[in-house]
């Protein structure tokens, strides 16, 4: 048995089914982790990578929604790859899940972890929002390396794409006011391409996205309704507690 090193805690998402051990100090799993997996099909059978993976939030739930499929998770941090080795072993999931320890923008890093272009069925990713130089970096290390990208967002994106069989559906979310970054970052290479702004109340503005959208497909974009986090009183809205208890994911694609 694994255990979990000093300065973490123990949670559970999906009301409880799944158990999440994750650094008590800097990036955190939350609202962005279980939006991002809800864009998963539960019908999925093939190949989910959770890209930029940290603890495994998104992996772990994606797998929850779709039981037939194989999960891996793609992350460079070796103290967030060791909590997401023990998150698969937490929830009993070593035959489906695995952890590729990896820089993935490298073609040749990809290879050599193991990694193979064009075999993920789904890839989900929460890059970081930020690139360096455009906002003052926190001192705290692993804030730093959760919310700051080492590499501009067009590279991450390629490099998630070249992961993806064609026909297969790439979903990231990422702050509201980077939409214009996400769609040149993207560069007409996904069709079908679904936009759902996420509000925190009714009547604010939008401050995350999310981007879902099928390779090889020629197919309009669409601008969808806004998911709304909140009531004005501050609860989760319906929608919002069905996500975190595992809701089939209708609320996007229906």
């Amino acid at each position: 048995m694994v255990h979990p090193p000093p300065e973490t805690t123990a949670d559970s998402l999906l009301g409880g089914r799944l158990r999440l051990h994750q650094a008590a100090r800097g990036h955190r799993a939350g609202s962005d982790a279980l939006l991002l997996a809800a864009l998963t099909p539960p019908e999925t059978r093939g190949l989910i990578l959770d890209i930029g993976a940290s603890a495994g939030a998104v992996g772990l739930v994606a797998a929850m929604r779709a039981p037939q499929a194989q999960v891996g998770f793609v992350e460079i941090d070796p103290a967030s790859c060791a909590l997401a080795r023990l998150n698969i072993q937490a929830n009993a999931l070593e035959e489906r899940m695995r952890v590729y320890e990896t820089d993935v923008v490298p073609a040749a890093c990809r290879r050599a972890a193991g990694l193979v272009d064009e075999r993920a069925e789904l890839v989900l990713t929460n890059p970081p929002f930020f690139e360096a130089g455009a906002v003052r970096i926190t001192p705290d290390a692993d804030k730093a390396r959760a919310h700051v990208a080492a590499v501009p967002l067009a590279e991450w994106v390629r490099a998630s794409l070249a992961l993806l069989a064609p026909g297969g559906v790439f979903a990231m979310i990422h702050r509201a006011d980077a939409l214009a970054h996400c769609l040149s970052a993207i560069g007409g290479r996904l069709g079908a391409l679904t936009i759902r702004p996420v509000q925190p109340r009714a009547g604010v503005a939008a401050t995350r996205i999310l981007l879902r959208g099928v390779k090889g497909s020629k197919a309009p974009l669409t601008l969808a309704a806004p998911f709304i986090l909140h009531e004005q009183d501050g609860q989760f809205t319906t929608e919002a507690r069905q996500i975190g208890e595992g809701a089939p994911p209708d609320w996007f694609f229906g």
